[in-house]
C-alpha cells in the first residue's frame, strides 16, 4: 500500500500551447491523483484500472504531455476497504493538491470519497458501477462504467426476447450488490418481470448452495440474475453447476474479466451478462464507432501486459481521457473550469461507449452502450 508517485515528465513539445493568465505555468505538471483497489477482494478490478493508468501516463509524457505539461501520477492503494480510501483522497486534496482524482475502483470506496471531493472542490472521474455514485447529480462527481440499474435493463431486454418472465435474483451483500438488487427489483417491475426468490450471500462466502437450492426448488424461476463483486459470483456460478441447475444463469457486468472466466472454470460456460464492446472487441460490426478505439486499446494492452484487458481497465481509460481532453478545452487545470468541461463532454467514444454528458447525467451513457455477451468454450462472445 502506501503511496507511489509517478515522476514521469518529459521534456514539453515545441508546440505546448499558452494557457490564461493565473493558471499553471506551461512546465507545471498535471497531478492526477487515484485511490484503486490494487490489492485486495478488488484487486481483479483495480490491477488492471492501476496499471492502465501508469501506462498511459507514461505514454502520454512520452509524446510530450499535455498542452505542453508532462502528467504527475499520484496514486494509493486503498486494499479494497472504504476508510482507507477515504484517507487518501483527504491526502490527495489537502497535501498532495492534486488537480483531479481517478479512481474509486468499488461503489463502497467511491462513496466514502463523494463527500471529500464534493467539499474539496476537485473533479472526481469514479470507476465503479453503482448508480448512487451519480444520481442525484453531485457537482464534482462523474463516472465512466455503465451503471447497475442499466445492467438490469439489459438483462431484464434480454429475459423478454427469450419468452422469460419470472427471475430470480441473487446478490451479494455489499455496496455494490445491495444497490444492484435494489435496481433488478425496481426495473423489473418496469419490465413486467416477476421476481419469484430473493436470495443474498455475504462476500467472503465459500458456499451458497443453500440459497441455490432454494431458487432450484422453485417450480416458479425461469432464469437466475446474480449481483455481486470479485470470487463471489465464481462461487455462486461454481455452485449453480454443482447442484444440477440448468436454468439460464445471468451475472452482472461486475464480472465482465476474463478472470471471472477463469475462477468459474466450465462452470461459467452459457453465463450470460451485460458488458462494453471492450470485451468482444474483434467481433463487433466494422461499422460500430467503437470497433477502432477499443482494437487499438486491446492491442496496446496486450502488448504491455500480455493479456486481454478488463472492462475495468477501459473504466480507467476513459476516465483518464475524459479529463486529459476537459483540460484541453478548458485551457488548462483550473478545477472548476475542468468540472465544467467534463460535464460538457460529448461524442467521447470509449471502450465503455459514445458518452455524452449533461448538467443532469454525469455518466452519459445510453443502454446501447451495453452487448450482451456469452462466455462459451472459455471467452466471450456476442449473445445470439
Amino acid at each position: 500500500m502506501g503511496k507511489r508517485i509517478f515522476h514521469l515528465m518529459v521534456t514539453a513539445a515545441a508546440v505546448a500551447l499558452s494557457l490564461s493568465a493565473g493558471t499553471a505555468g506551461a512546465a507545471d505538471p498535471i497531478k492526477i491523483g487515484s485511490i484503486l483497489s490494487a490489492t485486495g477482494p478488488a484487486s481483479f478490478l483495480g490491477e488492471p484500472e492501476k496499471k492502465v493508468m501508469e501506462l498511459y501516463v507514461e505514454k502520454i509524457n512520452k509524446a510530450g504531455g499535455v498542452n505542453g505539461r508532462p502528467l504527475e501520477l499520484v496514486l494509493y492503494d486503498d486494499a479494497g476497504a472504504a476508510d482507507k480510501a477515504a484517507s487518501f483522497t483527504k491526502r490527495l486534496i489537502e497535501s498532495d493538491k492534486v488537480d483531479v482524482i481517478i479512481g474509486g475502483t468499488t461503489t463502497a470506496a467511491t462513496m466514502a470519497a463523494v463527500p471529500l471531493v464534493e467539499r474539496g472542490e476537485v473533479p472526481f472521474i469514479s470507476l465503479a458501477g453503482a448508480v448512487v455514485i451519480v444520481e442525484p447529480v453531485k457537482k464534482w462527481v462523474f463516472k465512466t462504467p455503465h451503471t447497475d440499474r442499466m445492467a438490469a435493463e439489459k438483462v431484464m431486454e434480454d429475459l423478454k426476447k427469450r419468452g422469460l418472465t419470472k427471475l430470480a435474483l441473487v446478490s451479494e451483500d455489499s455496496g455494490f450488490g445491495k444497490s444492484g438488487r435494489a435496481e433488478t427489483l425496481a426495473v423489473a417491475k418496469k419490465w413486467n418481470i416477476e421476481i419469484v426468490a430473493d436470495e443474498t450471500y455475504g462476500a467472503k462466502d465459500t458456499d451458497v448452495t443453500a440459497q441455490l437450492t432454494k431458487i432450484k426448488n422453485n417450480p416458479a424461476a425461469q432464469a437466475v440474475l446474480v449481483f455481486g463483486l470479485g470470487q463471489g459470483p465464481a462461487v455462486v456460478t461454481k455452485n449453480y453447476r454443482q447442484i444440477g441447475m440448468t436454468l439460464p444463469l445471468y451475472q452482472s457486468h461486475g464480472v465482465a474479466s476474463k478472470e471471472f472466466i477463469k475462477l468459474a472454470g466450465g462452470a461459467s460456460e452459457g453465463v450470460r451478462l451485460p458488458a462494453a464492446g471492450l470485451v468482444v472487441a474483434e467481433q463487433l460490426s466494422d461499422k460500430d464507432p467503437q470497433k477502432k478505439v477499443v482494437t487499438e486499446f486491446t492491442q496496446t494492452y496486450k502488448t504491455a501486459f500480455g493479456a486481454e484487458p478488463s472492462t475495468f481497465a477501459g473504466h480507467a481509460y476513459d476516465g483518464l481521457m475524459i479529463y486529459l481532453d476537459a483540460v484541453k478545452r478548458a485551457g488548462g487545470t483550473d478545477r472548476a473550469k475542468v468540472r465544467d468541461a467534463i460535464e460538457q463532454t460529448k461524442g467521447y467514444i470509449g471502450t465503455g461507449g459514445v458518452v455524452n454528458m449533461s448538467p443532469t447525467d454525469h455518466m452519459g451513457l445510453g443502454l446501447d452502450a451495453f452487448h450482451m455477451v456469452e462466455v462459451k468454450q472459455g471467452d466471450w462472445t456476442l449473445a445470439k
